[in-house]
């Protein structure tokens, strides 16, 4: 597995989440205090949109990694949760690291 295949995976997983957290403090000023109604559709879009290319990375890198699929769908289910794909994607991280393929270490054996 490439070290591409990750670097996908984690720049979308904290892009989502942000996005999300964003979406929520969005969601407290629209219907808490009836203020950025316009802004919360952008940024509702913006993360619909992000969201679908977390699920492909997230989909790729699962598929590659061989995982089973409830591990699939608690990832891909993650980016939908506030903050649970911070921890998510450092578990994933983690376990994923040791399988990329290193050019230098297979150049030597």
């Amino acid at each position: 597995m490439k070290r591409s295949v990750l670097t996908r995976y984690r720049v979308m997983a904290y892009v989502t989440a942000v996005m999300l957290l964003i979406l929520c403090a969005c969601m407290v000023a629209k219907y808490g205090f009836d203020t950025g109604a316009d802004l919360t559709f952008v940024v509702s879009q913006t993360h619909g949109v992000l969201f679908m290319i977390y699920l492909v990375f997230a989909f790729d890198l699962g598929s590659k990694a061989k995982w089973p699929f409830g591990k699939l769908l608690w990832v891909l289910v993650s980016g939908t949760i506030p903050l649970a794909a911070f921890f998510v994607e450092r578990g994933i991280r983690a376990e994923v690291e040791p399988l990329i393929s290193d050019p230098l270490a297979t150049a030597k054996a």
